[in-house]
């Protein structure tokens, strides 16, 4: 019994830890479209400029979006079967806590420096957090008919760290984690 809380306690640690940094995802697709055909890939470059973050961070979503698919058996060309784009969207979430259980006390005796005797007292208080909430689309378009065949959506809380290797790995969570849902034929089958 006693083996059984030691690995609870990991375990548990484990769920709080992965259910703080995961990314929530989901995908569409055209399902006329025949994803076995696409081999080769392309930046959208138009629809690249549009999205409404840093030079760095678009860099960054690029070079991961590059690795997931170089990972798929998909290789980069000037004549791409499919062209990549990205659209984010960010949004601030507040989050307060009111820790004031209502009017109520206790008696009791005391030290105070002016006077021992009976007391009467009530608490509570409040605590807010802010936190970025985050949305990262990936798009997929057949280049020959100029029509979106996939698209991809990743929330999920960003960390406004000034740390950029916890940028990078985060930004790499969230590009992996909405492209394990390409293909589409291979998700259904899961």
């Amino acid at each position: 019994m006693k083996n059984i809380k030691l690995l609870g306690l990991p375990l548990l640690l484990l769920v709080f830890i992965t259910s703080c940094s995961s990314v929530s995802v989901l995908s569409d697709y055209d399902q006329k479209a025949d994803f076995n055909g696409y081999k080769s890939y392309a930046f959208y470059k138009t629809g690249i400029d549009k999205a409404q973050i840093s030079d760095l961070d678009k860099k960054r979503i690029l070079r991961a979006i590059e690795t997931e698919m170089s990972n798929r058996g998909f290789v980069k060309s000037k004549n791409p079967d499919l062209l990549v784009s990205i659209f984010t969207k960010e949004q601030e979430r507040v989050d307060v806590y009111n820790n004031n259980y209502g009017w109520g006390g206790a008696w009791g005796w005391g030290y105070n420096p002016y006077s021992w005797g009976p007391g009467f007292g009530w608490g509570g208080g409040t605590s807010v957090s802010a936190s970025t909430q985050g949305s990262l689309y990936i798009d997929l378009i057949d280049n020959k008919t100029s029509e979106l065949v996939w698209q991809g959506k990743g929330v999920g809380t960003l960390s406004n760290t000034k740390n950029i290797a916890k940028k990078e790995e985060r930004i790499k969570e969230f590009v992996s984690q909405i492209l394990e849902q390409y293909p589409p034929n291979a998700v259904a089958m899961k």
